[in-house]
């Protein structure tokens, strides 16, 4: 009986699950340029899995069977999002869904990171070669311009169906408004596209901006307002000991990076905005994507009817979140700071990481008022791993806050507050988690999948959590 060598069979899963994907792509009803790019890159994704057949099972690192698991998952993401635009019903699954271009950006970029992996993994000798095809098949200009010929071909596509439903019976006006909606939606800007730059004062509306004139050693005030159509949240800094020349310069340098932290669940930096510039009354503004429904704290402590469903769907954008963080083109990054307030929730539930916002431009702005910030309050303790508890920041790493995503998707699961019993306490809450090794119950009514993922993300040692690659 013959034995199955368990990485050709891992071989053999990715490439079928890949020529599915561009036979699918070649299917696509709407989104084609989008999806037709994906399957162009998957075949050169393919390209590099083949090579692993003239490679000796003996030379192969544990490594590369890892990065071909999660290349797996990334793959079987791929084809789902494809699907959507292949099936009979694909024009209403586009009206009830505002927009599908983060889900591309998402699996583009996932795409990529695993490109990259594999060809590490692999250490091949053609790296040079493969560096270039990676060049050629990944590009954000190509993406834009697809993005941009797929919705002129979506509302041409749309326009005809409202000429449609304009002759069908009373009884389908609900369709055709849906459809009107999403027409209109093509029209406006993306989110996505927008570029981060200095926002001059014309372009902001903010109500009751005037009443911090009479302000003084006040901290940053966050007030809601409108710009360029979306709904944003400012961040307002007053009373400062610095000149608009020294936190422009900072701005500057700080663009290009925030730039790499796109994603659908890295909540959105639209730029900085100067008022009274060269005044005693200068404010400075950090304009951000505004979350109805505020932070996730404050989410699960007001909302008691979340269902499964929805919490699973939370714990999901939260580690894709991270995963961006973590997997940024040039350089990895760490947050350091991974709470549930630094999640914040929008009006569908959707998850965004936040405490990215132009953090070095913060940090002059906070450096010069009045007040300096306060210590750190002890509750944000309970997200610290075992190693933080003990070490402090000496060894913090990447696994440090793949455990502080546990606790957050533990604090999804069961909408409590993390070591409550405990967080007053810093001694005790030591003894708990670093010598006793405790991990808070997850209620039994979690999805077994979602409770094994909590637990993995909790283990006590670095390497018994996942990356968040792997989430």
């Amino acid at each position: 009986m013959d034995i199955v060598n368990p990485m050709k069979f891992l071989v053999g899963s990715v490439l079928s699950t890949a020529v599915g994907i561009y036979k699918l792509a070649e299917k696509a009803k709407a989104n084609k340029k989008q999806c037709h790019r994906i399957g162009e890159r998957v075949k050169a994704l393919e390209r590099v899995v083949n090579s692993i057949d003239s490679i000796e099972a003996a030379q192969l690192s544990a490594e590369v069977t890892k990065t071909l698991e999660e290349l797996s998952t990334v793959l079987n993401s791929t084809f789902g999002l494809i699907e959507k635009f292949t099936s009979s019903n694909w024009m209403k699954r586009l009206y009830k869904t505002s927009s599908h271009a983060g889900e591309f950006q998402m699996v583009n970029d996932r795409l990529s990171d695993s490109f990259q992996n594999l060809t590490i993994a692999l250490q091949l000798k053609q790296g040079s070669d493969m560096g270039k095809l990676l060049k050629e098949a990944y590009t954000r200009e190509e993406d834009e311009k697809d993005r941009k010929e797929d919705e002129k071909e979506l509302n041409r596509m749309l326009m005809e169906y409202m000429e449609y439903v304009e002759t069908m019976r009373t009884d389908l006006e609900d369709v055709k408004s849906n459809v009107a909606q999403v027409v209109e939606m093509l029209k406006k800007p993306k989110i996505i596209t927008m570029d981060i730059r200095v926002i001059k004062e014309d372009e902001l509306c903010i109500p009751n901006l005037d009443e911090l004139d009479n302000l003084t050693d006040q901290g940053p005030q966050v007030y809601r307002g409108t710009f360029k159509d979306f709904t944003v949240a400012a961040k307002i800094f007053t009373n400062l000991n610095t000149t608009a020349a020294e936190i422009k310069s900072d701005f500057k340098k700080e663009v290009e990076t925030m730039k790499r932290f796109e994603s659908p669940n890295i909540l959105r930096m639209f730029g900085i905005c100067i008022l009274d510039e060269d005044t005693p009354n200068t404010k400075y503004l950090i304009i951000m994507e505004y979350c109805e429904k505020g932070s996730l704290r404050e989410v699960l402590s007001s909302e008691c009817d979340l269902s499964w469903t929805r919490k699973v769907s939370m714990c999901r954008d939260a580690a894709q979140g991270l995963y961006r963080l973590h997997q940024t083109e040039q350089k990895s990054k760490l947050h350091t700071d991974i709470t549930s307030k630094k999640f914040f929730v929008d009006k569908n539930y959707g998850v965004k990481l936040g405490g990215l916002e132009l953090a070095q431009t913060e940090t002059s702005l906070r450096n010069a008022t009045v007040n300096k910030r306060k210590d750190k309050d002890i509750s944000s303790l309970c997200y610290s791993s075992p190693q933080m508890l003990s070490e402090g920041m000496k060894h913090y790493c990447k696994k440090c806050e793949i455990y502080s995503l546990g606790i957050i998707m533990w604090e999804i699961a069961t909408q409590k507050k993390p070591f409550s019993d405990y967080s007053g306490n810093k001694d005790t809450l030591h003894v708990k988690v670093v010598e006793e090794h405790y991990r808070e119950p997850v209620p039994r009514q979690c999805p077994e999948s979602l409770e094994e993922l909590i637990d993995a993300c909790r283990g006590h040692h670095c390497a018994q959590r996942p990356p968040a690659g792997g989430t």
